[in-house]
């Protein structure tokens, strides 16, 4: 699937906080400023082109629903993420966050007890 442009990223939200849904409905759960409603629909339709969203006609209107969940765009986003800007590394992703000052020691602990909670699951 193909990465989504920022505004694609917003309708999405969108549309996953709504579950379904027509144009008219998305639109109103956008935080202002709310784009055109022709910008959103031209939007929805190039989501549905692109695989994100699968649509029935309920009378004269178009109902939309994610053919992906917010989790599985979410993990083959930072799949992608980590393989290109991290050299697919995690520890240097981690290491990145430290080096900027964007991930605390507390935070830090935090990720480890994560992990070795994961790990005590197996």
């Amino acid at each position: 699937m193909e990465k989504l442009t920022p505004q694609e990223e917003q309708a999405m939200q969108a549309i996953w906080q709504a579950g379904e849904g027509n144009v008219k409905a998305f639109l109103e759960s956008i935080p202002e400023p709310r784009p055109p409603y022709t910008t959103l629909a031209s939007t929805v339709k190039n989501l549905e082109k692109k695989g994100y969203l699968s649509s029935s006609m309920v009378g004269n209107t178009y109902v939309y629903r994610p053919a992906i969940t917010e989790a599985e765009y979410k993990k083959r986003f930072m799949r992608h993420f980590i393989r290109d800007y991290f050299d697919n590394s995690y520890k240097d992703m981690v290491s990145f966050f430290i080096q900027q000052k964007n991930l605390s020691k507390d935070e830090l602990q935090e990720i480890i007890e994560l992990i070795e909670k994961g790990e005590t699951k197996k």
